[in-house]
């Protein structure tokens, strides 16, 4: 691997190469990734990842079901242009930074100890936060297409990485990761790339 990973410090970060180093160690050796690939106050490439992860979701659903794009102009094709766009440049950016803050407040929420009075535990820090989610969220981007089983599968290993990241990079243990990764799973993959509705569709 190269600076995407093993040395997240360094340069060429936003090369499509790099980002698919990056994709395929998050799905297949998330550990190896949340260890060396997350640094303290480094979230540029995180972020380039998350709205890369984004787009592929938003062009599998596109081109799975061209209805789902809203009618912004008659051209069905400038109507997707447009709807992704969006996304890439406004959605992913607001919904990563969404889904981090609700997990800096589970995480802390996670990490108190009470022991002679209120104190917390020594954890990673907010920007490490932040680039755990973005790298757990690499199942979706193979979950554009809008079959309900195939999301729900994803969802649960997007939250599955969650949980791993969060405990190698916070240091916690099986229930305060649990405290910590639930609830940022259930915004960002959950709703924002409709998980939960997926649910209901399939078991309702």
């Amino acid at each position: 691997m190269t600076s995407w990973i093993d040395d997240p410090a360094g340069g060429g970060r936003g090369d499509r190469a790099g980002l698919a180093r990056a994709w395929v160690e998050a799905l297949g050796r998330p550990r190896r990734l949340f260890a060396n690939g997350v640094s303290p106050g480094d979230q540029a490439p995180a972020l380039t990842f998350a709205v890369a992860v984004a787009g592929a979701f938003t062009l599998g659903w596109v081109v799975a079901d061209p209805t789902a794009v809203p009618g912004i102009v008659v051209s069905v094709p400038v109507s997707a242009l447009v709807a992704f766009l969006v996304v890439v440049a406004l959605a992913a950016p607001v919904g990563l930074h969404l889904t981090a803050a609700v997990a800096t407040v589970s995480v802390i929420l996670a990490n108190v100890e009470v022991r002679d009075g209120l104190s917390l535990r020594d954890r990673g820090g907010v920007s490490e936060t932040v680039q755990v989610v973005a790298y757990a969220s690499s199942p979706m981007a193979l979950a554009g297409p809008p079959v309900p089983a195939l999301r729900i599968a994803c969802g649960a290993y997007a939250a599955a990485l969650l949980l791993i990241g969060f405990r190698v990079v916070h240091g916690t243990s099986w229930p305060r990761t649990l405290v910590a990764g639930i609830p940022p799973a259930l915004l960002g993959y959950g709703v924002g790339y409709r998980v939960i509705a997926s649910a209901r569709t399939l078991f309702a």
